[in-house]
């Protein structure tokens, strides 16, 4: 008996639709990012971009838990000599509350070519709308 292997052309993607309003950040984050990947699928394969499309809605309204929202601090650098930015994950839920959902799920898909291809199936928004409706998205509850 040979091991199934699944193939690009042999994926059929869904679109689900997550409400993240009261949800834990960290939770939320490690479903979705199974799904990304794939691994609710019984044709699943670790090489393969065998995961469905996510979009995940109420992004300002998710939960962080314990002393989080100060200490929880996000790093970018320009690129220049003493050009590091610093921000809390306080800062970022009030400013851009979809960038901290897709920086955590982020950090749970692999960090390479193809992790890359599965967070683009990932579409964030911080209110209850979004222009996917001809998609025909499931709802999903985490």
């Amino acid at each position: 008996m040979k091991t199934f292997m699944a193939k690009a052309t042999d994926v059929e993607r869904k679109w689900y639709v997550v409400d993240a309003s009261g949800k834990t950040l960290g939770r939320l984050a490690s479903q979705v990012a199974s799904i990304l990947k794939g691994k609710h699928k019984p044709i699943y394969t670790p090489h393969v971009d065998c995961g469905d499309h996510v979009i995940i809605l109420n992004a300002d309204k998710v939960h962080l838990t314990g002393n989080k929202l100060e200490g929880k601090k996000y790093y970018r650098h320009s690129g220049y000599p003493g050009g590091i930015k610093v921000t809390t994950a306080g800062e970022l839920i009030q400013k851009n509350p979809e960038r901290l959902v897709k920086l955590a799920v982020w950090g749970m898909l692999p960090h390479n070519r193809l992790g890359r291809r599965m967070i683009k199936k990932l579409r964030v928004y911080r209110g209850s709308e979004h222009p996917h409706e001809a998609q025909k998205p499931e709802e999903l509850n985490l």
